[in-house]
C-alpha cells in the first residue's frame, strides 16, 4: 500500500518528535507523582500527600517573592541585553582595523563557563578587596569600601549586571548573523535614494532584524529565566532571601530543605509559565508569516 505524500513530512519527524516526547514527557510524569506524594529528602515516595503540597506552596510568600524577582530579574538582563547587543553587533559589522580582536573580546565571556563567570564578578565586587572598589576609589568616586553583595539594593542590580554580561555574546553571535543575512544592495538603493544612516536603520536593518531579534528575545528568556548560577554563586539567594529567584528557591526547596514535594509543584509550576511564553512567541511568529 502506497503511503501518500501528504504523510512523508510527519513519518520524517516522527523519530525526533518521539525521542523529544520521552525526554521531555517522562519527567514531566515523574514531577506529577512527586508533586501529588509524600516524598522524604531523599527522593524516596513514603505516601499520598494528594493537593497538600500544591496548597503548601501557593501558601507560601516566598513563592509570590521569588515570582516577582524572577520577572525583573529576566526582564532587566533580556531587555538590558538587547539594548547593548543591538550597537556593539551594528559597530563590529562595519570595516574597521582591529575588529576580529573586538569580536574576540566580546566573545570572551561565552569562552568561560556561567559559574566562573559568577566567581569572577563574585570577587569583582568584594566589600573589603574587590576590583571595583578599587576602581572607584582611584577614580576617587567613592572613598569607602561599599559591601555590593552584602545588601539586596545593591547585590540584585549587580547580579542582573553579570547576567548581561553573560547573555551578551550570544545576542551579539545572532544579531551579527541577522546583519550579514542583509543584502548589500538595498543600503546601495537607500543610499542613492538619499536615506541617511538614521532613516536606513529604521526602514531597513530594523524591519529586517525583527526575526533575529524574536530568536534572540525567546531563546534568552528561557535561559534567563532558568539560570542558576549566577545567582546561587554570587549570594546563594541572600541576603535573608532578597535575591532568591524561582530557580533558587526550587534547589533550596529540594536540596537544603528536603521538601521534594513541594520542589516538584514548583518545577510544574515553572515548566507552565515557559510553555505559555513559547505558545504566545510561535503565535506570534506565525501571524508575522502570515
Amino acid at each position: 500500500m502506497r503511503i501518500s505524500s501528504n504523510l512523508n513530512p510527519y513519518l520524517l519527524i516522527a523519530p525526533g518528535l518521539l525521542v523529544t516526547g520521552i525526554i521531555i514527557l517522562w519527567p514531566l510524569v515523574q514531577l506529577g507523582q512527586l508533586s501529588v506524594s509524600e516524598v522524604n529528602r531523599f527522593g524516596q515516595v513514603i505516601g499520598q500527600g494528594g493537593a497538600e503540597n500544591y496548597v503548601k506552596v501557593f501558601a507560601d510568600p516566598e513563592l509570590y517573592a521569588s515570582s516577582f524577582r524572577t520577572l525583573i530579574w529576566t526582564l532587566g538582563v533580556v531587555l538590558g541585553t538587547l539594548l547593548l547587543a543591538l550597537p556593539i553587533s551594528l559597530a563590529l559589522n562595519e570595516e574597521f582595523y582591529g575588529r576580529g580582536v573586538a569580536r574576540v573580546l566580546v566573545m570572551l565571556p561565552w569562552a568561560i563557563s556561567l559559574a566562573m563567570l559568577a566567581i569572577v564578578g563574585r570577587w569583582a565586587l568584594n566589600g573589603d578587596s574587590g576590583t571595583l572598589n578599587n576602581l572607584l576609589q582611584m577614580l576617587e568616586i567613592t572613598q569607602t569600601d561599599i559591601a555590593w553583595l552584602a545588601r539586596a539594593e545593591t547585590a540584585f542590580p549587580m547580579q542582573i549586571l553579570l547576567g548581561i554580561v553573560a547573555t551578551l555574546p550570544f545576542t551579539v553571535t545572532i544579531f551579527l548573523g541577522g546583519l550579514s543575512s542583509i543584502p548589500t544592495d538595498i543600503y546601495e538603493a537607500a543610499q542613492v535614494e538619499g536615506a541617511n544612516k538614521l532613516q536606513t536603520f529604521r526602514r531597513i536593518t530594523l524591519p529586517l532584524m525583527r526575526p533575529f531579534v524574536n530568536i534572540a528575545v525567546v531563546l534568552n528568556t528561557i535561559y534567563v529565566f532558568n539560570s542558576f548560577p549566577i545567582i546561587w554563586a554570587t549570594t546563594q539567594g541572600g541576603p535573608a532571601n532578597s535575591t532568591d529567584i524561582l530557580v533558587t528557591y526550587l534547589y533550596k526547596l529540594a536540596f537544603r530543605f528536603g521538601r521534594v514535594g513541594e520542589a516538584a509543584v514548583l518545577s510544574l509550576i515553572m515548566f507552565v509559565i515557559l510553555l505559555i511564553f513559547t505558545i504566545i512567541y510561535v503565535r506570534l511568529a506565525m501571524n508575522e508569516e502570515n
